[in-house]
């Protein structure tokens, strides 16, 4: 295995900061950049799973105030069950605790199959027309008409078919933002509520899938002189998410996901073009 550089430490921590959150595929893009980066084998194990807890962690900084919430409701609600005691209405920050757990229950029935899903990664076939169908998505979210619904009146089969679309975009070349914000604008999300919901929703999608790869990543090795730089890609990709949350949130509130839909197609296109230039050229 090519040893890691700081340079490439770097690179792809501003690839996972920016395409976990913005519509364009995050897994799609690392994929790409592992064979443009000439790496023999895939990106460390570690050093991925520290590259997604850095995105999460972008998650709680610009989400920080409705976390907070929630967890205190959660301890709320646990209290008013055991005392019987549950207003109604529910209060909206227990509403999104339910929803987001429903959203999450999609991602089960990916759990048999996860192995056969991530290995489609090493095709870039697949990937480049995965991308072609991100930008397809994107694009007509834009066309969409805006929806008012929040965690007060989405309802539990709302979220559901919002996680069939996260539990859709685990393969490699579909955006998880961009799929489960497009699903909730189709099932009638308010705009800045969509992306609110995608966002939220990621955290316990990032964490299972980490306590996932994390025993997987320790046993193929950690090359612990190599963690220093890891974390360099890490601290990148924490910052680089952040400012992308915020980015994401205004052009959302605008309704202009048309831009991603033309870059998502562009690099699909690119990334066909490429494959074939490389399988002529090694043909000759």
């Amino acid at each position: 295995m090519n040893a890691l550089t700081l340079l490439s430490s770097i690179l792809l921590g501003v690839i996972q900061g920016v395409t976990e959150f913005l519509p364009v595929s995050s897994s799609g893009h690392l994929a790409i950049a592992e064979h443009l980066l000439g790496q023999t084998t895939e990106i460390p194990g570690f050093f991925d799973v520290l590259l997604h807890l850095g995105t999460l962690a972008a998650v709680f900084a610009a989400y920080w105030e409705d976390i907070r919430e929630m967890i205190l409701e959660f301890f709320d609600g646990a209290a008013d069950i055991l005392h019987g005691t549950t207003p109604t209405p529910v209060p909206p920050a227990r509403r999104m605790i339910l929803l987001i757990v429903v959203g999450t229950l999609p991602l089960f029935a990916v759990l048999p199959v996860m192995d056969q899903v991530e290995s489609l990664g090493d095709n870039m076939y697949f990937v480049a027309a995965a991308l072609l169908v991100t930008g397809c998505l994107l694009f007509a979210s834009d066309r969409v008409r805006r929806g008012r619904k929040t965690e007060r009146t989405a309802s539990l089969l709302d979220a559901l078919l919002v996680g069939v679309g996260q539990a859709v975009a685990t393969c490699p070349g579909i955006s998880r933002s961009g799929t489960t914000i497009t699903a909730g604008c189709f099932v009638g999300f308010e705009r800045k509520f969509a992306v609110r919901y995608s966002f939220l929703m990621s955290i316990p999608a990032i964490l299972g899938a980490n306590i996932l790869s994390l025993k997987k990543a320790v046993e193929a090795g950690v090359l612990w002189e190599e963690v220093p730089i890891y974390l360099v890609g890490v601290a990148v990709s924490a910052v680089v998410g952040y400012a992308c949350i915020r980015l994401l949130k205004l052009i959302a509130e605008r309704g202009k996901f048309g831009f991603f839909a033309y870059y998502c197609w562009l690099a699909g296109v690119v990334t066909l073009a490429l494959i074939v230039f490389q399988r002529a050229g090694s043909a000759v």
